[in-house]
């Protein structure tokens, strides 16, 4: 009867499951972004300074996320009108990459407001806000106070980035979110303190706190779901329903999907669901090891081993050390870093010795980062994710049974996974979405060419490390074989030495002409690192494949003095302009005897200079590339060139981000990866 009843609830279970799936599929591809009037008033959730701006999520009739390029006196809770330009947020233009407008969505936020007027309407009033100011006052005046935000408040944002890229590493940033490890944590004190108090009283006094707990640390999917599992738990031992935790997580799961489909773009969210319902149905397993540290050790390696899909697309990364670097870490955070926060808000002298604790924590990380065994796996469909977790099954049941053969199959997916490019048989030109400059990779069957890095002046985020290096992780590619920089503007080579210092590059190539500062800089670092470059060349061959340089003379500008390269790749002919304009033009054209062009990069980002009517005719392009910043100061691209271009289908990366041109049997298949 008992087993008729556990398949019963088995069946509701997974047909609600279904169900709650197919909802949200439905919902995410049929849900419209509502519109909101360029004067918003609402309630401010959340403040956050950049060193650009200041960022807030302010609660109106719908979330809206507001940009204001000054600093702030208001404080959480208080009302006010906000003015300003509305804009919606976009998807990533680079594939494979971070998605800000899906992380947005699933902060269930639509708009992003720009204001350039904000007004106090009404001072907060609401106690809870003013508990969670009081927090942030007391919490700034500490000298941790950025890891007391952290574990107290969930914003790590004031932890520095080189930092936090250590605990990405060495794969412990988990620590570092506000979870079910630390709820978990914080309940064993509380049932202690509690322990006199009636047993229903005591869990109500719990939940109660943690949903407290949960709106400090801004409701993050992570927190919801260990407190919603923590009340459904809590209901199963009390109301004595004896329902498996494993659907009681399934439960878990539903609900939230139900409040808001847009979580499954949470990184959090997936990563905390996948790696809770792991270690629940491998309890068994945990629980043969009597020592703290093997059983540390296994509950690392599974949530390691399970959670290997979701860091391949995310972080296009893994660190084959992360379970040896999770018996170090976690309890040094779980058991001292962690409890000791709470202990430092409390009593402000403890603040020293949190610091020493903390210092020693960055100082470890650093340390462990120097051992790192990382291998870069390519972004991967969803077909290779469901072969990638059968092997999983078939490896934790090998460790079940320590029967290390069923260990193998997971080694060979991986090693072949990490050598990925050896099996690939296309070639791939991709004009990269870097704004207003140049950014063009060239994938061959094993060799790959950057031409140009792209480059924007006085901005505070790295297009190489942000966009291109992760690109570049997502296709599996471990090193760039040869580093093109058409000419010396910042627009094209301004990244470059980023690249370099962040990425393996063999050889570098420059322009003819003498070599300006921007060059001159880089050429100090391509010393320190031995790194060969060269400068004037005619030709490169790669692969059979021949890259020719069409040099004419030297100029007295950089933009004239541009590589121009021409190549044939699988039957299709593509000519690569750099800023060359049409001084440029008619001398290639009097000197070599042109084809005609399947693929055109634009001169200049079509700048009225480059592109002559005359050159275009000449080499008739099928194609034509602009790569162009959105609403750029300089008019680009010209009205004039867009005329001369007319013959030939315009791809605009201000328009339809990178453009892919993708080869395979001498076949062209054109893709692009729209705003």
């Amino acid at each position: 009867m008992k087993n008729s009843k556990t398949i019963s609830l088995y069946k509701i279970v997974l047909l609600f499951l279904l169900i709650t799936i197919g909802i949200t599929y439905i919902k995410i591809k049929n849900t419209k972004a509502k519109n909101i009037n360029n004067i918003v008033i609402g309630t401010i959730s959340s403040i956050k300074e950049t060193e650009t701006n200041t960022q807030i999520e302010l609660n109106a009739n719908q979330k809206v996320l507001v940009i204001y390029d000054k600093e702030l006196n208001f404080k959480l809770g208080d009302k006010i009108k906000v003015e300003g330009e509305v804009s919606k947020p976009q998807n990533n233009t680079i594939p494979n990459i971070f998605n800000y407008k899906k992380y947005l969505k699933s902060r269930k936020i639509d708009n992003i407001i720009k204001a350039n007027k904000i007004t106090l309407i009404k001072e907060n009033k609401d106690i809870k806000f003013q508990i969670k100011n009081f927090l942030i006052n007391h919490i700034e005046k500490y000298k941790t106070c950025k890891y007391l935000k952290t574990f107290i408040l969930g914003d790590n944002s004031d932890i520095e980035k080189d930092t936090i890229n250590t605990y990405q590493i060495n794969g412990i940033s988990h620590l570092f979110a506000v979870s079910g490890m630390h709820l978990s944590l914080f309940a064993t004190v509380l049932l202690v303190i509690l322990k006199k108090v009636n047993e229903k009283i005591k869990y109500l006094i719990i939940i109660l706190i943690f949903i407290f707990f949960s709106f400090l640390t801004n409701y993050s999917p992570s927190i919801l779901r260990a407190l919603i599992l923590y009340i459904l738990v809590t209901i199963n031992k009390a109301f004595k329903l004896n329902i498996k935790t494993i659907y009681l997580l399934i439960i878990d799961f539903i609900l939230l999907l139900l409040y808001n489909p847009f979580y499954i773009y949470n990184i959090g969210f997936i990563f905390s669901f996948t790696i809770s319902f792991s270690l629940i149905l491998t309890t068994h397993i945990i629980n043969n090891y009597n020592n703290y540290f093997i059983k540390l050790f296994v509950t690392s390696l599974i949530s390691f081993i399970t959670s290997i899909p979701i860091l391949i697309n995310n972080f296009h990364e893994i660190n084959l050390l992360t379970p040896v670097a999770n018996i170090v870490f976690v309890p040094l955070v779980s058991f001292i870093i962690f409890p000791m926060s709470l202990l430092t808000i409390i009593i402000k002298p403890l603040d020293n010795i949190f610091l020493l604790l903390t210092n020693i924590l960055e100082q470890t990380s650093l340390i462990v980062t120097e051992f790192k065994l990382n291998l870069i796996l390519s972004h991967i469909p969803w077909y290779i994710i469901i072969i990638y977790y059968i092997t999983i099954f078939v490896f934790i049941k090998g460790i079940y049974k320590k029967q290390i053969i069923k260990i193998i199959p997971l080694i060979v997916l991986i090693i072949i996974h990490t050598n990925i490019k050896y099996f690939k048989k296309n070639t791939k030109v991709t004009t990269l979405d870097v704004g207003q400059g140049d950014s063009i990779l060239v994938e061959f069957n094993k060799e790959n060419v950057l031409i140009d890095t792209g480059g924007i002046r006085n901005s505070n985020s790295s297009i190489i490390k942000n966009k291109t290096i992760p690109y570049l992780k997502s296709l599996g590619i471990k090193n760039i074989n040869y580093l093109i920089l058409t000419h010396g503007d910042y627009d094209h080579m301004g990244e470059a030495i980023n690249l370099v210092n962040n990425f393996k590059v063999d050889k570098v190539i420059f322009n003819c002409g003498p070599y300006n500062d921007l060059e001159k800089e880089l050429i100090k670092v391509l010393d320190k690192k031995r790194i060969k470059y060269y400068s004037c060349i005619k030709e490169l061959n790669i692969n059979k494949n021949k890259l020719q340089f069409l040099q004419t003379k030297e100029y007295d500008n950089e933009n004239d003095n541009s590589n121009v390269i021409i190549t044939e790749l699988g039957g299709y002919k593509f000519m690569f302009m750099g800023d060359a304009s049409s001084t440029t033009e008619h001398e290639i054209l009097s000197k070599y005897n042109l084809p005609d062009i399947d693929v055109l990069k634009v001169g200049h980002h079509g700048s009225k200079t480059s592109s002559s009517i005359e050159f275009i005719d000449e080499i008739n392009p099928n194609y034509s590339i602009i790569s162009v910043g959105k609403n750029n100061r300089y008019g680009h691209p010209n009205k004039e060139v867009l005329n001369n271009l007319e013959k030939s289908k315009i791809y605009r990366t201000d328009e339809d981000g990178s453009i892919m041109f993708k080869i395979k049997n001498n076949k062209l298949r054109i893709e692009t990866c729209n705003p």
